[in-house]
């Protein structure tokens, strides 16, 4: 099994950043495209960036020029760099990723962590 926990997530004031990140740990083979989706209250859950295992990215268009993602395939870690936060970015951040485990390498399995709470606001 794999699991993947999210860290990073808080109060800040408009205009401020964070940095969010992702580990995920357990019997893991390979890891695939990795994500950061979000969830605002009353809302549905939105893709905000997304990553393949070769690098490219693509972001949602509220994000772009001041989100960024990235990963350290060494660590198995997900970062997302948010700066210039907006009130508007406030939600529940979810680390997304396609990966393959040890035990069962012909199967690409989805995996969602428990997210963290990001709250921008003066």
């Amino acid at each position: 099994q794999a699991q993947l926990v999210e860290s990073g997530g808080g109060l800040v004031q408009p205009g401020g950043s964070l940095r969010l990140s992702c580990a995920a740990s357990g019997s893991i083979s390979s890891i695939n495209a990795m994500a950061w989706y979000r969830q605002a209250p009353g809302k549905q859950r939105e893709l905000v960036a997304r990553i393949t295992s070769a690098g490219s990215t693509n972001y949602a268009d509220s994000v772009k020029g001041r989100f960024a993602i990235s990963r350290d395939n060494a660590k198995n870690t997900l970062y997302l760099q948010m700066n210039s936060l907006k009130p508007e970015d406030t939600a529940d951040y979810y680390c997304n990723a396609d990966l393959v485990l040890i035990e069962d390498i012909w199967t690409m399995r989805n995996y969602w962590g428990q997210g963290t709470q990001v709250t921008v606001s003066s």
